[in-house]
């Protein structure tokens, strides 16, 4: 039979252990290797620490991290201080690290980083090699693991976001040995296939021994010789391979590679809707914007009993300024006046003015004389004018009467009427037209007879000639 006092809980059984270990291991110094290596948005650190037999969970603390100068990486042999402890939540024992300091490269990490120089120089991950995404694509090649999740995450995002693209499975083995020569031949029958518009390599997360089938320099050549885009979709978002870099892009999951390839229609409708609020709110602040300036200038506008109120006080001011000046200036113009005032009864002015009136009367009865000695003058001048002009006009009639009796008589000599006094006349047919020939005229025509002292009108019966 047991003792019931000899029965333990896990939490206590483990807090026991816990403590044994932490009173009976003391720090220590180890050298290893890191592998899996995370680093939380807490900031601790956790990693496995290596050798070529086995392997031990490690922990170090943001705390015992203010020494550490440089950075740590999946690969690195490193020497650490540390302290051996229980985590009794998991019931994991692991290393507390208290120092930690780098020792050499591990070879694969070596390994790695020897490739990826290489590869590098030559210009395989020049971003003048990328090949762009096709904007439609109807057909997705997938190589990676038939029994694996991977292929699995892709599916059902492509069902949901884009279920009219086919999917092609290449089948391979993702790790281990011969996978390099899987993953190649995989690659060289989706290419040669000619029916891909775009080629996933995908694999799940993993250790750097893992992944390394990805970091091989034959894949690395194979994806960069493809003539169809290839998306690099291996590990987690921190996992790093060659293939990554010489991918014409790279996901940072396989379930992101799937997303890359194809539209979202949920997220095509969630961006419209975005759209659709950014508009309306950008539309209601800039209507609130300008009602707020309309406002604005509206308090800037003075109510005209605000500017009546203004005036007025205005004008009451002035009034008083004016008021005051007015009295101001009569009160100067009143002591100068005074001092004229005073001035002038010093010099009185009647005496002035006497004098004045006298040589006024002077003037007056000199200008009066002279202005009668031109009128004088001018009367006879205008007298003597007068008669010169009554004389001349007198010669210049008596001139003309002549002339104009010569004319006179001349005219009358010439006259038609003192021709017809003496016995002649002048005959002429109905349209008032002189004959002066027979030929004018004709037998039965009108013709009128000018005398001296009438008109004869006849009919013509006889045309007689010379």
């Amino acid at each position: 039979m047991f003792n019931i006092d000899e029965i333990y809980t896990i939490s206590s059984f483990l807090s026991l252990c816990n403590k044994t270990i932490e009173n009976k291991i003391p720090t220590c110094w180890l050298q290893g290797e890191i592998s899996n290596l995370a680093r939380p948005t807490s900031g601790h650190w956790y990693f496995s620490l290596k050798d070529s037999k086995t392997q031990v969970r490690c922990a170090l603390f943001r705390l015992n991290q203010r020494h550490i100068k440089f950075n740590p990486e999946n690969g690195m042999e490193v020497l650490v201080h540390a302290a051996p402890a229980l985590y009794e939540a998991r019931g994991d024992f692991q290393l507390i690290i208290q120092h930690l300091e780098p020792v050499g490269v591990g070879n694969l990490n070596l390994a790695f980083e020897q490739l990826k120089n290489k590869l590098a120089d030559e210009g395989l991950f020049d971003s003048i090699h990328k090949k762009p995404l096709p904007n439609i694509i109807n057909t997705i090649g997938v190589i990676s693991s038939s029994v694996g999740a991977v292929i699995q995450d892709i599916i059902k995002v492509l069902n949901r976001r884009y279920p009219f693209a086919k999917i092609l499975l290449f089948d391979s083995v993702v790790q281990g040995q011969g996978s390099v020569q899987k993953l190649t031949n995989a690659l060289n029958v989706a290419e040669q296939s000619g029916k891909c518009d775009v080629i996933i390599i995908a694999r799940g997360g993993g250790s750097l021994e893992d992944l390394w089938a990805f970091n091989e320099e034959a894949l690395a050549r194979t994806i960069f010789k493809a003539s169809t885009p290839i998306i690099s979709a291996i590990g987690h978002e921190t996992d790093t391979t060659i293939a990554d870099f010489v991918a014409d892009v790279r996901a940072p999951t396989p379930s992101a590679a799937a997303m890359l390839v194809t539209p979202d229609r949920l997220e095509l409708l969630a961006n419209i809707d975005k759209l659709y609020t950014l508009l309306r709110q950008t539309y209601q602040q800039t209507l609130h914007h300008y009602q707020s300036r309309l406002n604005q200038l509206k308090l800037r506008i003075p109510s005209p009993n605000r500017q009546i109120t203004f005036f007025s006080q205005k004008l009451d001011h002035t009034s008083i300024n004016l008021n005051t000046h007015v009295k101001s200036a009569l009160a100067l113009n009143n002591a100068k006046l005074n001092s004229l005032f005073a001035a002038l009864k010093q010099h009185s002015p009647t005496e002035t003015i006497k004098h004045a009136k006298v040589l006024n009367q002077v003037f007056f009865t000199q200008l009066k004389h002279q202005i009668k000695q031109i009128i004088n003058a001018n009367s006879n001048t205008l007298h003597l004018a007068s008669e010169k002009l009554q004389k001349a006009m007198t010669t210049l009639t008596d001139r003309h009467k002549i002339t104009l009796s010569i004319q006179a008589n001349s005219l009358h000599h010439l006259s038609p009427l003192n021709t017809l006094s003496r016995g002649f006349s002048i005959t002429t047919n109905a349209k008032n037209q002189v004959l002066s020939s027979t030929t004018d005229t004709k037998i039965n025509q009108a013709i009128t007879t000018q005398l001296t002292d009438g008109k004869l009108y006849s009919n013509i019966e006889k045309i007689e000639k010379n």
